[in-house]
C-alpha cells in the first residue's frame, strides 16, 4: 500500500556541518572518490541541487572534509613541547602529512584546490606561532608556512600516486642499476648519497632545510 507523506518521519534539516559531517564518513569508509554531490544527495535524502545552497561546488567541499579530518588529528593528544622550535614545526607538518598519507585523493586535492577551514587556520597559526618564536622574523614566517605546507602535499600526493608496493620496489632497483651505471659524473660519484635514507629521514632533512632558508632568506619588498 502507498504511505502517505505526513506518516513519514521529519527529515532533519539540512545544513552545512550535515553536508560535510555525511561526505567525511563516506571518505572515511569508500574514499573521496566516491564523494559526489549525487551520492550525498542520496545519504541525506534530499536532491542534489539543494546541496549548492551550502557548499558550491565539490572542490569546496573536499576542503571541508580536509578541514575536518585535520581537526579531527589536531584534537589527538600529543606530548608537551620538548626540544627546539624546529621540532614542534615538524611535528605539527607530521600530524598534517598523516592525514593527508591515510587519504591519498586529498593529498592530490591539497595541490590543486586551496585548503582552508578552522581547523587548518589553526594549523598555520600554531606553525606561525613557533617560528615567530623562534626568533624568525613576521614577513618569513608568512611566506615560509606557506612553503612548508605545500611541501607536505606534494610529498603525500607523490607518495599517493605511486603503484602496488611490488611495482614501487621494481622501480627503485631499476633506478639504483641506472644510477650506479651512469657515465655521468657526479651522478655515478655521488650514487651512494642520492639513494641513501628512508623516507623519514629524508622528510625531515627536507622540513629542516626549509626551516633554514626560510629563516636566512629575504622576503623581497
Amino acid at each position: 500500500m502507498p504511505t502517505s507523506r505526513r506518516d513519514r518521519p521529519a527529515k532533519p534539516p539540512l545544513t552545512r556541518a550535515g553536508i560535510v559531517a555525511a561526505a567525511t564518513a563516506i571518505v572515511r569508509s569508500e574514499g573521496l572518490a566516491k564523494v559526489t554531490m549525487r551520492r550525498l544527495a542520496q545519504e541525506l535524502d534530499t536532491g542534489a541541487a539543494s546541496l549548492y545552497v551550502y557548499v558550491s561546488d565539490t572542490d569546496e567541499l573536499h576542503a571541508a572534509v580536509l578541514d575536518e579530518l585535520l581537526g579531527d588529528a589536531l584534537r589527538q593528544p600529543r606530548p608537551g613541547p620538548t626540544g627546539s622550535w624546529e621540532d614542534g614545526v615538524e611535528q605539527l607538518l607530521a600530524a598534517y602529512a598523516d592525514v593527508l598519507l591515510a587519504h591519498p585523493s586529498l593529498a592530490r586535492s591539497a595541490l590543486t584546490a586551496w585548503p582552508h577551514g578552522p581547523h587548518y587556520l589553526a594549523l598555520i597559526d600554531s606553525l606561525l606561532g613557533l617560528m615567530r618564536g623562534g626568533g624568525v622574523r613576521p614577513e618569513r614566517a608568512a611566506w615560509g608556512v606557506d612553503l612548508l605546507l605545500l611541501h607536505v602535499a606534494a610529498s603525500a600526493a607523490e607518495h599517493a600516486a605511486r603503484r602496488s608496493d611490488e611495482a614501487v620496489e621494481r622501480d627503485r632497483h631499476a633506478l639504483s642499476r641506472e644510477v650506479r651505471e651512469s657515465g655521468l659524473p657526479h651522478v655515478r660519484a655521488l650514487a651512494g648519497p642520492l639513494l641513501s635514507g628512508s623516507p623519514a629521514a629524508r622528510r625531515s632533512w627536507a622540513v629542516r632545510a626549509l626551516l633554514r632558508g626560510i629563516t636566512s632568506t629575504e622576503v623581497p619588498e
